[in-house]
C-alpha cells in the first residue's frame, strides 16, 4: 500500500490490486474511477440502494481486497447509525475471526436519484451516512481511505477535497465492460450479473392473475394435507408422496429443452408445474424431516433441477402463504451454496429469513455462508443420512426375505420380541471447522408434543394465538425434534401467531440475528 497513511487523504495516489484466481489476473487500481468501476466485480452484481464496505489487507506494501459486506440503505435517517455500526463491526470482527483484521477500508454508497432529485442531491443527502461509516470504522482502528457515492451514472468522493480532481458535479462512470478490470475479469471467468432486484425477482411470489388460482389450490390442498400431516400415522405417507412428486417434477424439468435467459427460463419452468402440484409440494415441505430429505438433492445431476424446482415453489407462495416460502427459499439457498453460487445463496437465505425470521435452518446456513465456511461438512451430514436410510431399507428387505424362507420350512417367527437393529446410520464425526447440524435439535426450543388435530374451516381459515385451538390451515404451537438438520415443523396451512413451544407467544423477530434487524439482512463476502 502506498501513500495511504491519512484517513482523509485522496485515493488518487494509492495502488490496490484486484486478485483473480491466479497471479496473471492481477489488476492494479490507482484512481477513484477505477475503484468505482471495480465494485460490481467485487460483489458479482451491480448493487442498488446499498451500503458496501470492502476490507483492504496489506501484502508486500500493496493493498489487496479482502472481505466485503453489504446492507440496504435504511429509509429512515434514524437507522443510519445502527446500520453503519453493524456493518463495520460485522465485517471487521468477522475478518478478525478468520485471522486477518483489515488494515484499511473502502466504503461505497449506491443509490439512484428519486423523482425531482439529482445525483448531487443524493451525495449531499447521504453525506452524514458516509461520515458515520468512517467514524465507526475509525473506532475499531480501521481507517476508511476512500468513500464513494455512486448515483445516476456518476460518482463522487467524500474523501477528496480537490475540486479539479473530484468536481462538484461528479465524474461519469465508464461504460460497463470497457475497463481493464472488466477485460481481466472476463479472462478470469468472473461473471457480473444484473442487479439484486433482477436476482430476487426469480424468487419473489407471483403478482399476476395466476396468483389467485395458486392461492385457491393451496387452500384446497391444505384441507386434505394438514390433517394428514398432523396425524402421526399419516405423516410418513405424506412425506413419501411429497418426495416422489418432487422427483417427478425434477425429472420433468431436467428433460425440458434449454431456454436462454433467466426470465424466459423461469416462465417455462412455471408452465411445467401446475397449481395442484405446487400446492402439494409447498405444504409437504413444511414438515421439517421432509424438507431435510429434499435437501439431499444438492449435487451432481440432481442439483440443477432441484434448484429450479425450489425457485418455482418460492414464486408460488402467494398472498397469505408468504411465510411458507421459508422452506423452498432455504432449499434454493442451500443448493446454490452447495453448487458454489454464494450470491444467490445469500439472497435466497436472506429472503427466507425475511419470510420467517425464526427459521433456524436458514439462519444457520446464512451465517455459515457469510462466514465463508465450506458447505462440504453439511453435504457429508446429508450423504450419511441418505446412505443410512438406504442401508436400513436394504436390511429390512433382506430381513423380510429371510423371514419368508423360514416360514416355508416351518420356523416360528417371533413378533413379540424383535431382534435389535444393527443397521443404524453411521455416526458423523466433525473435523476441524466442520459445521454439523445436530440431530434432534428443535428450531423453537419447544418440546415434541403432538399437535392437536385440526377442525375443518372455511377457505380463509382462522388464525390462532398462543396455545389455543389449532384450526385447519393454522400453524401448531409445538415443533418436532426428529430429522437430520434443524428446521421448523409447521402445519402447512395459513400462517398464525408463532409460539415458543413453551406455552407463551413468541415475539416476531426476537430470535433474529442482530445484523438482520432494522435495515435488512447483511451480506458478507469472504
Amino acid at each position: 500500500m502506498t501513500n495511504h497513511s491519512e484517513t482523509t487523504g485522496s485515493f488518487e495516489n494509492g495502488d490496490i490490486a484486484y486478485d483473480g484466481s491466479a497471479p496473471e489476473h492481477q489488476v492494479t487500481l490507482r484512481t477513484p474511477a477505477e475503484l468505482a468501476d471495480a465494485l460490481p466485480y467485487l460483489l458479482g452484481y451491480r448493487p442498488e440502494d446499498s451500503i458496501v464496505l470492502v476490507a483492504l489487507k496489506d501484502r508486500g506494501g500493496r493493498g489487496r481486497f479482502g472481505g466485503r459486506a453489504r446492507v440496504g440503505i435504511p429509509a429512515s435517517r434514524d437507522d443510519w447509525p445502527f446500520a453503519a455500526r453493524q456493518l463495520a463491526h460485522g465485517l471487521i470482527t468477522g475478518s478478525e475471526r478468520r485471522g486477518a483484521k483489515p488494515e484499511q477500508m473502502v466504503a461505497f454508497l449506491c443509490q439512484e436519484p428519486a423523482a425531482g432529485e439529482s445525483g448531487r442531491d443524493v451525495v449531499r443527502r447521504l453525506e452524514p451516512l458516509a461520515q458515520k461509516l468512517r467514524t465507526e470504522c475509525g473506532h475499531l482502528d480501521v481507517p476508511v481511505i476512500e468513500a464513494l457515492c455512486i448515483s445516476g451514472g456518476r460518482f463522487w468522493s467524500y474523501c477528496c477535497p480537490t475540486e479539479g480532481c473530484c468536481p462538484d458535479e461528479g465524474l461519469p462512470m465508464g461504460l460497463p465492460g470497457t475497463s481493464v478490470l472488466a477485460a481481466a475479469a472476463a479472462y478470469a471467468g468472473v461473471q457480473v450479473r444484473g442487479s439484486l432486484k433482477e436476482l430476487r425477482a426469480r424468487l419473489h411470489p407471483w403478482e399476476t392473475s395466476a396468483a389467485l388460482e395458486q392461492e385457491i389450490a393451496l387452500d384446497t390442498a391444505g384441507l386434505s394435507l394438514v390433517p394428514r400431516i398432523l396425524d402421526e400415522t399419516e405423516r410418513a405417507s405424506v412425506a413419501e408422496e411429497t418426495l416422489k412428486l418432487a422427483e417427478r417434477v425434477m425429472n420433468r424439468l431436467a428433460e425440458a429443452p434449454f431456454v436462454p435467459g433467466a426470465a424466459r427460463a423461469d416462465l417455462h419452468d412455471d408452465q411445467l408445474l401446475d397449481h395442484e402440484e405446487a400446492a402439494s409440494l409447498i405444504l409437504g415441505l413444511q414438515d421439517r424431516t421432509t424438507r431435510d430429505r429434499a435437501a439431499e438433492w444438492m449435487e451432481g445431476d440432481e442439483a440443477g433441477p432441484a434448484l429450479r424446482l425450489w425457485r418455482a415453489l418460492a414464486r408460488r407462495c402467494v398472498g397469505p402463504y408468504g411465510e411458507h416460502a421459508a422452506a423452498p427459499l432455504t432449499l434454493a439457498g442451500w443448493v446454490a451454496w452447495s453448487a458454489g453460487d454464494q450470491l444467490e445463496a445469500r439472497e435466497a437465505l436472506a429472503m427466507a429469513l425475511g419470510a420467517d425470521p425464526d427459521y433456524l435452518f436458514a439462519r444457520l446456513l446464512h451465517q455459515a455462508c457469510n462466514e465463508g465456511l465450506d458447505p462440504e461438512s453439511v453435504r457429508r451430514c446429508l450423504r450419511a443420512e441418505r446412505r443410512g436410510r438406504a442401508g436400513s431399507a436394504a436390511a429390512d428387505a433382506g430381513a423380510g426375505t429371510e423371514a419368508a424362507g423360514a416360514e416355508v420350512v416351518g420356523a416360528e417367527v417371533s413378533r413379540s420380541e424383535p431382534a435389535a437393529r444393527t443397521d443404524a446410520p453411521p455416526a458423523v464425526t466433525a473435523g476441524a471447522g466442520d459445521v454439523v447440524l445436530p440431530h434432534g435439535a428443535s428450531e423453537t426450543g419447544g418440546g415434541a408434543a403432538a399437535p392437536k388435530a385440526p377442525d375443518p374451516v372455511s377457505r380463509r381459515g382462522r388464525r390462532t394465538r398462543g396455545d389455543g385451538p389449532v384450526q385447519a390451515g393454522s400453524r401448531p404451537a409445538t415443533s418436532r425434534t426428529d430429522g437430520v438438520c434443524p428446521g421448523p415443523s409447521r402445519a402447512p396451512g395459513r400462517p398464525g401467531t408463532r409460539s415458543s413451544g413453551r406455552g407463551g407467544p413468541r415475539r416476531r423477530g426476537a430470535d433474529r440475528p442482530a445484523a438482520d434487524r432494522g435495515s435488512g439482512a447483511t451480506e458478507k463476502h469472504p
